[in-house]
């Protein structure tokens, strides 16, 4: 029988997932002879479970938390040559990469999905040291995630982003930055800088049609132009396909990005440190379970 190993965040979202924990390995008994079960009990410790996972090759790693969670696993994962294909239940406040691969945060139907097991190969980023799944970003609004109060999140959930985001409408930074890609050349001030494999960012669908296995990110540039700057975000939540000299997008496999601003990276949703990044995209670097209707949307460039 195969073997899999289930890794949970006790702390994310409603905390709940415990009273389901039966039902799931009891879902799981037809597939997998062998579950183990560990429960993360300090930042990075995921990390180093999903090593072990990958260096005792169990077949199945499920990842039940949010996108924190989900992260640590992947970057866990990347240093080895062996890694298990991935079934995610999300568990987090936001958990912008369950809901961009449709998946549901119900412990039930997310467990469905898993035992469906349709596969596909998903794109993963490099930078500098530590990948990250979904995005990197800088300036306004990005510190929102690991800055907005946890007892405020359990209680209220989104909420809670939203009414800190509020807060920050009025300290939008300007960041001076030199952006070589694979077309070329960018530089300026821009408050608000974007590198997304995914659809959605902070709850928001910020891409249009992405695709998560061409081995390109998209990269989404915001000109620094106030006091209009909250105008031009809200106008390209509302169109995620809006492209002008105020709000750039393009495709890359590849970021140099030089820059003097002291703001802090954000690496799916944790702080990611500041100044340059080298950015690099690992293509179709994990194997992931999701549902039908998302790989014909997401994913154009599997080999059958």
């Amino acid at each position: 029988m195969k073997k899999a190993i289930l890794i949970y965040n006790p702390k994310s979202g409603n905390q709940k997932f415990e009273d389901k924990l039966d039902f799931v390995l009891d879902s799981l008994k037809g597939d997998y002879g062998d579950v183990s079960v560990y429960r993360t009990t300090y930042p990075g410790h995921a990390i180093e479970l999903a090593s072990k996972a990958c260096e005792e090759r169990y077949e199945m790693l499920i990842i039940v938390g949010g996108d924190g969670t989900f992260n640590e696993c992947v970057n866990g994962m990347m240093d080895h040559e062996y890694r298990p294909t991935i079934g995610y239940i999300p568990a987090g406040t936001c958990c912008d990469i369950g809901m961009s691969l449709g998946l549901s945060k119900n412990v039930e139907k997310a467990t469905k999905n898993i035992l469906n097991n349709t596969r596909a190969k998903m794109d993963i980023v490099k930078s500098n040291n530590r990948y990250f799944c979904y995005v990197s970003g800088n300036g306004a609004f990005i510190d929102i995630s690991y800055v907005t109060d946890s007892n405020l999140k359990k209680k209220i959930g989104y909420l809670a982003y939203l009414i800190r985001g509020a807060v920050e409408m009025f300290t939008i930074p300007k960041m001076k930055m030199k952006i070589r890609h694979d077309h070329g050349y960018d530089s300026g001030t821009y408050s608000l800088v974007l590198i997304i494999n995914s659809k959605r960012v902070a709850g928001i669908n910020m891409i249009y049609k992405p695709c998560l296995d061409d081995g390109l990110v998209d990269v989404v540039l915001y000109r620094s132009l106030p006091p209009f700057n909250s105008l031009i975000y809200i106008i390209s939540m509302i169109l995620p396909f809006w492209s002008t000299p105020l709000v750039r997008r393009f495709k890359s496999s590849h970021l140099k990005i030089k820059t003097n601003t002291k703001a802090r990276w954000n690496i799916d949703g944790e702080s990611g440190g500041t100044g340059n990044q080298y950015i690099e995209v690992a293509k179709q670097a994990i194997e992931i379970i999701i549902p039908d209707k998302i790989k014909s949307r997401y994913f154009h460039n599997q080999n059958e």
